[in-house]
């Protein structure tokens, strides 16, 4: 730890030699992660606050400056590094983690009622923290402080070519990726594969630039995982390079939800944590490897992940639904559809619902609000929070979206929300449960810039598929499985099966329900009932649920958190 007092203030650091820095000249204090803070100096001297736009790759830093009595916090274009702020009276308060801001004796302590609402409504945490009072800095952000006066500036935003037509773009992402790989420095990663071929490029590109064999590593969680599993040890064969893969049991989950507990600025539930922190702790010793790549991570620039689907193929198909409306409510069209239950009153019931506002959209397939928040949140907990509000947060950064075709607004949405708030800090706090460091080639600058121009044809589900087809055929690489994403774990069906996990679930599931968040009614019924009928889809719920519990408890010290609704706070002007 190293730490240092300022005229303006003071900063403590917390990192490893050859990650974070401070830096003092002049009047000048700089602490920083990622960039030379000697050059972040000059282009400070130069430029004033537009040397964020002149930064390049992964960084997080707070600059400042006695002289000009200015100060400056900022985040990369993606936040793989996060910032949290919040105002103490006439102070600043800032933090890279939102729990070490709320042990400040200046900050409150207490959990925002409405981030819990978030997490339920999201399947995730939200741009909002989950401790009151806090902000976070979005990705391409900074915070300006000068003349007394706070600026949240947005300095990047991803600017898309909608009519590009590239030739031979399979090249563009082989020099980007090429470039990624140069820069990031990281050539004894372990790449942690699913067999796609997104993985499949990334590993050959490895091959291709690096000395060493590459460390490939695969898990499985049962018997459907065991042909992925055989096409990633196929393909490693291919590349020659060092492989070890190893199938998960209910054993490794109980172990990592411990670990997962005490990492992390908030629940973590998406299915990127739950890989690493289930092998690497051990394989990190056996194979002398200190960083992961998972290349199902950070590939959301071509291809939007499942959080946007919905918005995406409603928005593709909304000029043919549009032009149908008219025709199902006729008269005629309402009595056949009442006459032909099915097939017409389903199409009926999906045409209306897809020409529905995007709220409305993913109220319906929220799964755990969709019923009704009435018989799912206990009925005092709606009077601390808004229950429009993260629908209304998705709805205008969808429309913000500075992007004209579907696949790109999708892909903006990701790039602004799921992938920062969800999917990297998940990551990232398994690798640091598992003693690894998280390497994202696929967020590089260069491949940022390289997506921006391709045209929509290039992306979504099928447009990334060919594109990276072809640049594995391009390296004579052969070509990846179908499946690009973190192996499906069987939570469900593990609960039915195993009673130590079962009772892990139940004891969590009962803690939350004295935290009158959720009714009790509908807990015992999603064990009991909602579970053994689809152990995948509701198996993913109680996790989520159960994630929660055991984050607040380990935040309050026992298996009650103090939540309350926020208190008035400075404002800083926008």
């Amino acid at each position: 730890m190293r730490s240092t007092a300022h005229a303006l203030g003071a900063v403590a650091l917390v990192a490893a030699a050859d990650e974070g820095s401070l830096h003092e000249e002049d009047g000048l204090l700089i602490a920083c992660w990622g960039p030379r803070p000697d050059g972040l100096a000059r282009l400070w001297h130069s430029q004033g606050a537009q040397a964020c736009a002149a930064l390049a790759g992964q960084f997080a830093f707070a600059l400042f400056d006695a002289v000009r009595g200015e100060a400056l916090l900022a985040v990369d274009r993606c936040a793989s590094r996060p910032l949290f702020y919040r105002g103490a009276g006439r102070a600043l308060l800032f933090a890279s983690s939102s729990a070490a801001l709320a042990r400040h004796p200046a900050a409150a302590g207490a959990i925002d009622p409405q981030a819990i609402f978030d997490y339920l409504y999201l399947g995730g945490c939200g741009a909002r923290p989950m401790f009151s009072g806090q902000r976070r800095l979005a990705p391409g952000e900074c915070l300006h402080l000068r003349g007394g006066r706070v600026e949240r500036v947005r300095y990047w935003r991803m600017r898309f070519a909608e009519h590009a037509s590239a030739s031979d773009p399979h090249e563009r992402l082989i020099d980007g990726l090429s470039s990624a790989l140069a820069t990031s420095g990281d050539d004894g990663a372990g790449l942690l594969c699913a067999g796609g071929p997104a993985s499949a490029l990334l590993a050959a590109m490895l091959a291709r630039v690096g000395a060493a064999p590459v460390r490939t590593y695969a898990l499985g969680f049962g018997a459907h995982d065991r042909d992925i599993l055989a096409q990633v040890r196929a393909a490693s064969r291919r590349l020659g390079s060092h492989h070890r893969e190893r199938e998960v049991g209910p054993d490794d989950i109980e172990a990592g939800v411990v670990a997962l507990a005490r990492t992390g600025d908030g629940p973590l539930c998406r299915p990127p944590v739950r890989s690493p922190c289930c092998w690497a702790r051990r394989w990190r010793a056996r194979m002398a490897c200190a960083a992961c790549m998972a290349p199902w991570v950070p590939p959301r620039s071509l291809d939007a992940g499942a959080a946007t689907a919905p918005w995406r193929k409603s928005a593709v198909t909304s000029a043919c639904q549009a032009r149908c409306a008219s025709c199902w409510s006729s008269r005629c069209c309402s009595a056949l559809a009442a006459g032909c239950r099915a097939p017409f009153a389903r199409m009926r019931e999906r045409i209306e619902a897809s020409l529905a506002p995007a709220p409305v959209r993913l109220r319906r397939r929220n799964r755990l609000l969709r019923q009704g928040a009435a018989g799912v949140v206990d009925p005092a907990f709606p009077e601390l929070v808004d229950p429009e509000a993260p629908a209304a947060a998705l709805d205008q950064a969808w429309w913000s979206a500075q992007a004209r075709s579907p696949v790109n607004r999708a892909i903006e949405l990701e790039l602004q929300g799921d992938l920062p708030l969800r999917v990297l800090p998940a990551f990232s706090a398994a690798c640091a449960a598992a003693g690894l460091r998280p390497v994202l080639p696929y967020l590089d600058d260069a491949l940022l810039s390289m997506a921006a121009r391709l045209g929509p044809r290039h992306k979504g589900e099928a447009g990334a598929r060919r594109l990276f087809d072809q640049a594995l055929r391009a390296l004579k690489a052969g070509r990846g499985t179908a499946h690009e994403s973190a192996p499906v774990l069987p939570f469900g069906r593990w609960l039915q099966e195993e009673p130590r996990l079962r009772a892990l679930a139940g004891d969590s599931l009962s803690d939350l329900a004295r935290r009158r968040i959720l009714r009790r009614d509908f807990l015992d019924l999603l064990l009991a009932r909602r579970v053994p009928e689809d152990p995948r889809l509701h198996g993913e719920t109680v996790w989520q649920l159960m994630m929660l519990e055991r984050w607040l408890a380990q935040r309050s010290g026992d298996t009650r958190a103090r939540i309350e609704p926020p208190h008035e706070a400075l404002v800083l002007p926008a």
